[in-house]
């Protein structure tokens, strides 16, 4: 069973899509790489019948409130072998911290110079926040590449207090 269902979000609406008992998406309305084949998403106005959807909503709305740093849900993440070994590392990125789009090449055992392919699997991410692909950034230190935009990183990277907030401020 595929269930798709929208909530509000200090930063707009998003998109929860489980199968059967695990969530494989959380995208913001109108953000790139939106799926395909969704019909114009509008604001649910019913409960979610999904357990996983309910939990995703709680969880996340304890995150916004900061009152959360980790999720514990059951994911399942479409995409090819390379990107689902980008999002299980982005995954080990800790609550407040940010790693280069290089580090994390180099976490993957990959030599610096493929932080380009690295970054392409990250905006691919289907499950946002909870696969925190907010938290890479450019090796000058630069926001770059984020398919919520560069102001939802901002504002999700200032919410968890992480190193370069004080650069995030200039901006």
């Amino acid at each position: 069973m595929i269930e798709c269902h929208v909530g509000p979000s200090p930063l707009g609406h998003i998109l929860y899509r489980a199968e059967n008992d695990c969530l494989t998406g959380l995208f913001f309305v109108g953000q790139k790489h939106f799926p395909d084949g969704l019909s114009p998403p509008t604001l649910s106005e019913t409960a979610p019948r999904s357990r996983v959807i309910a939990e995703a909503r709680e969880q996340v709305g304890e995150y916004f409130a900061g009152a959360r740093r980790e999720f514990s849900l059951a994911l399942q993440c479409h995409g090819t072998a390379f990107q689902r070994q980008v999002w299980d590392t982005l995954r080990q990125i800790p609550f407040g911290d940010a790693w280069t789009y290089g580090d994390l090449a180099r976490r993957l055992g990959l030599p610096a110079r493929a932080a380009r392919a690295v970054g392409g699997a990250n905006g691919r991410n289907p499950v946002a926040i909870i696969v925190p692909c907010h938290r890479v950034i450019g090796g000058d230190g630069e926001l770059t590449g984020y398919a919520g935009g560069v102001e939802r990183k901002r504002h999700l990277l200032t919410l968890e207090g992480g190193p370069g907030r004080e650069q995030l401020a200039l901006f």
